[in-house]
């Protein structure tokens, strides 16, 4: 890859990342629900994730997935059927991910659900798996080694995602104050249950 098509690339993955997509309205809901520290263990699994697909896609393994539509359905179901429960515990105020209605601090006991939330939500994301085959191939060379490549343009995609989200989390934690406190966190979890329901929907259907 040569500077040019590096310098290109930045700019046009950020924007990208920006714009709001089922990941970011993620992140937007969980810096709501339980603040950015917590949020920080999607993101994590998140950028796992990303990075899984940017591979996948450079190495030609995605032809994989469309070779074999129907293993890509079950799994965005599956996918979309967990984060559909945890917005459903969150609207009946249950869920591990639900604010507690006698504290201010949310109930999450474990870091390896978010980490695997995050994780599916970047795995079973059909656009992002679209947007991934169709832009990163122009910026590679083909007549270069290909590991250098990979890396760095896997260096920008994950420190563009990071950046993105962060932006999008702490938006999500500036709205949880100005709601209120323990009075508003029934409205806060139900906020939180129905945006999560709606990437569950996005990802079974788009």
């Amino acid at each position: 890859m040569t500077s040019a098509l590096l310098f290109a690339f930045v700019p046009t993955f950020f924007f990208v990342s920006i714009t709001p997509g089922m990941c970011m309205t993620l992140a937007l809901s969980l810096g709501m629900s339980i603040g950015y520290r917590r949020t920080l263990w999607m993101m994590f699994g998140e950028l796992i994730g990303v990075a899984v697909v940017a591979m996948a896609a450079v190495l030609g393994m995605a032809s994989v997935m469309l070779n074999y539509p129907w293993l890509f359905t079950v799994f965005k179901t599956l996918g979309a059927a967990y984060l559909g429960y945890i917005g459903v515990q969150m609207w009946r105020s249950k869920g591990k991910l639900a604010l507690n209605q006698n504290v201010e601090t949310p109930i999450v006991r474990k870091d390896w659900d978010l980490i695997v939330q995050g994780f599916v939500t970047a795995i079973a994301n059909p656009k992002g798996w679209a947007f991934m085959i169709a832009l990163l191939p122009p910026f590679i060379n083909s007549q270069a080694p290909i590991a250098p490549q990979l890396f760095w343009l896997i260096s920008i995609i994950m420190i563009s995602e990071f950046v993105c989200m962060t932006i999008y989390a702490t938006g999500g934690k500036g709205l949880k104050h100005a709601l209120g406190h323990t009075n508003n966190v029934r409205l806060m979890n139900r906020i939180s249950g129905t945006l999560m329901l709606a990437v569950a929907v996005w990802l079974l259907l788009g």
